[in-house]
């Protein structure tokens, strides 16, 4: 098997070790040293131990970071910085992809790039995440706006406590956000009662006040 075949059997952006390998054992008597070599010749990329992708020659379009995300560490979510750029909320390009994890914190470096992971409680973790399906991707999992937001603003050690006032400062020259349309703040109020977090009520009152719109 060509890799370009095994490349159009395997179009999503990460794959697993299984996955690969039964591709291959019925062709190669030792699928794992097969695998070895692909990996040598750059054909494919390890992401960690049991998860690949195809090096660049071989990508029909670009790698779907938030799928590889949601694979490398599971269960997780993409969120924070990652997530905010994504959507279009802050103007900075986010190199790093963060996400939110009911585990331990976890860093990758990967040949694709840096994944990060913080640890989230579980009462908030589940709230306000959104599932995007494709049939190449699949299911991948990613925060929505409001539980992005809450969750960069929750994790942000050095802001301390904010009035409506630094709230507002902070997010619009700090975050530098860009608020183009209404955020749910009924959800925004019961991520910030499972966060327990007072800057999030804030952020609520700013928002009901409607002082962060444009």
């Amino acid at each position: 098997m060509k890799t370009i075949e095994l490349r159009n059997a395997l179009p999503s952006s990460v794959f697993s070790h299984e996955m690969i390998s039964a591709l291959l054992e019925k062709l190669f008597s030792n699928v794992n040293d097969k695998i070895s070599n692909l990996v040598k010749s750059g054909e494919l990329i390890r992401l960690k131990k049991g998860f690949y992708t195809f090096s660049k020659p071989y990508h029909t379009k670009p790698i779907d970071l938030i799928s590889v995300a949601n694979s490398l560490y599971a269960p997780s979510y993409v969120s924070f910085d990652y997530a905010l750029s994504h959507y279009g909320m802050i103007p900075e390009r986010v190199c790093e992809i963060t996400s939110a994890t009911s585990k331990n914190e976890k860093l990758f470096e990967t040949p694709i790039g840096r994944f990060s992971y913080k640890e989230v409680p579980i009462k908030a973790y589940s709230l306000g995440v959104d599932w995007l399906y494709d049939d190449i991707e699949g299911g991948r999992f990613i925060a929505t706006p409001e539980k992005a937001l809450c969750d960069k603003i929750r994790y942000d050690r050095g802001i301390g406590t904010l009035t409506q006032k630094s709230m507002i400062e902070y997010i619009t020259y700090d975050l530098r956000l860009d608020i183009t349309h209404l955020l749910n703040t009924d959800l925004i109020e019961e991520i910030a009662n499972a966060y327990r977090s007072k800057n999030l009520k804030t952020l609520v009152l700013v928002l009901q006040k409607g002082k962060l719109f444009v």
